[in-house]
């Protein structure tokens, strides 16, 4: 089925370059018989309105007219591709690079259909010489080169940013060469820290959680220093609401690694759930500093100061979180907050426009929530 997909994306990809080829002038400067003019003008003719098997006859005249001129070889093999015949285009592209090896167009063209054929180690060396980045790294992907392919995929992300075929693949070849380096941690360091820490991070995608905690305890077993082991293990007991363990857990990740503003936060979530906000509110605050204006960070910490009393602190909080988030779930809780916020200092004007925007916001979210959001 791969390989299905895999071609039909690349042949939607190859016709649309291959109409952005510039070959509106390539008989300028040699001496063409009227007869071989006659069919060169009526094959592009043809291909100006999108008749391209009748292109592929007319070229395939002059080829067999003036057999020297490779520029009616490409003609002929672009014409092919346009017709969705990428086979019948192979022969007389390898033919116009036997008549003349520097052409560009003919070593571009051969390497897509050669790739869209499937014989994507024969269409590397053409795709090199074209400079044709994300062919390339497609081609190289489907050799088994994924460092190559990545670094290649990303230049032509460079040039066509966005493009949904290019992060396709790149982000197919970024996890075949993540399980290529698993793989051989796995086979020769198969009772390391980090392949437990792997099998349970692999665990945790299968929702196994329990298997995934006795990985993780194993891992740091065999190297309690080894970060981020303490912070995965702490969002295994987080997931299961067991927010005493996972306060230690956090709390010992934020020890070893002070700096991470990830582990910080969780501790002070951790916190914040089991009602010790004034830790908490620390522990944010902490994290926001580390690396300031995270939404789920300004979120929980404009709550610890709400249940502290700061009030003018939580609005500070919340605000600054609605002016980097204005859609989605969190800020529609925040807006919600604020509502409360602002009914208990009996502002009731602004505590309407909050509830307000609270209820526009949940009625435009896709999967709306069936229950009260956090307060």
């Amino acid at each position: 089925m791969y390989k299905t997909n895999h071609t039909q994306r690349l042949k939607l990809g190859i016709i649309s370059i291959s109409l952005a080829l510039s070959l509106a002038q390539p008989l300028c400067g040699q001496t063409i018989p009227p007869e071989v003019m006659t069919h060169w003008n009526a094959a592009r003719e043809a291909e100006s309105r999108k008749q391209f098997d009748v292109a592929v006859t007319e070229y395939r005249k002059v080829t067999e007219l003036q057999p020297n001129l490779p520029m009616a070889f490409v003609s002929l093999g672009q014409a092919c591709m346009e017709s969705g015949d990428f086979g019948a285009a192979i022969p007389p592209l390898k033919h116009a690079l036997e008549l003349d090896a520097s052409l560009a167009p003919a070593h571009q063209l051969l390497g897509y259909a050669l790739l869209a054929q499937g014989y994507a180690a024969e269409a590397i060396p053409h795709l090199e010489a074209a400079h044709e980045t994300g062919a390339l790294g497609i081609a190289q992907l489907e050799t088994g080169h994924f460092a190559d392919a990545i670094t290649n995929l990303q230049v032509a992300l460079q040039k066509r940013p966005n493009d949904p075929d290019l992060l396709y693949y790149l982000g197919r070849a970024s996890g075949l060469l993540s399980k290529q380096s698993i793989d051989t941690l796995l086979a020769a360091y198969p009772d390391s820290a980090r392949a437990h820490q792997s099998m349970a991070e692999n665990l945790l995608v299968l929702r196994r959680t329990d298997e995934a905690q006795k990985e993780l305890e194993q891992a740091l077993k065999v190297r309690p220093d080894t970060p981020n082991l303490h912070l995965e293990l702490g969002q295994v007991f987080a997931l299961a609401s067991r927010w005493p363990e996972a306060e230690e857990q956090f709390r010992a990740e934020s020890v070893q690694q002070p700096g991470n503003a990830e582990a910080a936060y969780r501790l002070g979530d951790a916190l914040l759930r089991q009602g010790k906000s004034h830790e908490a509110r620390s522990a944010l605050e902490h994290a926001n500093h580390l690396q300031p204006q995270m939404p789920e960070t300004l979120y929980s910490l404009g709550k610890a100061q709400s249940l502290e009393g700061d009030t003018t602190a939580a609005e500070k909080s919340w605000l600054e979180l609605l002016s980097i988030e204005k859609e989605g779930e969190l800020a529609a809780q925040t807006h919600f907050a604020l509502a409360g916020l602002y009914r208990k200092l009996g502002r009731a004007t602004d505590a309407a426009r909050e509830m307000k925007e609270f209820q526009e916001l949940q009625s435009t979210n896709s999967r709306p929530s069936t229950s009260s959001p956090q307060q």
